[in-house]
């Protein structure tokens, strides 16, 4: 039987292909609750896919009349994960448009690939580049500050207090509105206070541990008032 949304709330997605990319991308939106369809050529990786969704399809070709017999076509999101055989992709994706999956989404393997992908009305993704920017820039981050990175928006860092926060209030500072950052501690001479409160007025040589977003931190950090 092939697979037919449930109901208008939730997004749907459709994966074909289970290669790494494709499998760690299916596992994790599993992982959230999200209705999937998969489709791989490849019967082993179909059947341990089934334990992560029962719209799970074994597809030799993917022709618009084979991908529409799995009911992907009643997909919000299609995502071509076949990077590596170019024709395979740009076929796949070119059918994903004609059968109506309002977004598609495809994996490219160069830039060049990419470009065609865009010209069919795919966005594109570049998992390998996508994953060395992120990398990069967290070496880059590390070297300037001391920073945990928990998840993508949420980071924990030590940073030395700035010289115009020294006297001033932890309310008149406001770094939360300022910054969109969270003080979670303080520590001066080996004295850490874990509970802040708004009247605690900034020492020299305060140590503030702070969580936000990266972006907050760099700036907190190359602070000139």
């Amino acid at each position: 039987m092939f697979f037919k949304k449930k109901n208008n709330i939730n997004t749907t997605y459709g994966i074909v292909g289970l290669g790494r990319f494709g499998y760690a991308l299916a596992t994790e939106l599993a992982a959230s609750d999200a209705e999937l369809v998969v489709i791989d050529r490849d019967a082993d990786k179909i059947r341990e896919i089934r334990d992560l969704t029962e719209n799970a399809y074994v597809v030799k070709t993917l022709d618009k009349k084979t991908l529409m017999e799995t009911g992907i076509q009643n997909c919000d999101v299609g995502i071509v994960c076949i990077g590596e055989r170019m024709d395979t992709s740009i076929l796949t994706t070119l059918n994903l448009v004609a059968i109506g999956v309002p977004k598609v989404i495809a994996k490219a393997a160069s830039i060049e690939h990419g470009a065609i992908l865009e010209k069919l009305g795919a966005e594109v993704v570049y998992p390998e580049r996508d994953m060395a920017i992120r990398l990069a820039s967290r070496l880059e981050t590390a070297r300037d500050i001391d920073i945990i990175q928990l998840s993508e928006r949420i980071n924990i860092s030590k940073v030395q207090v700035p010289e115009q926060l020294v006297g001033k209030m932890v309310r008149d500072v406001d770094l939360r509105s300022r910054f969109g950052l969270n003080i979670i501690a303080i520590e001066n001479n080996d004295d850490v206070t874990d509970a802040v409160s708004p009247d605690y007025c900034f020492r020299s040589n305060d140590i503030l541990f702070l969580a936000g977003s990266k972006e907050g931190l760099l700036q907190i950090n190359h602070w000139q008032e």
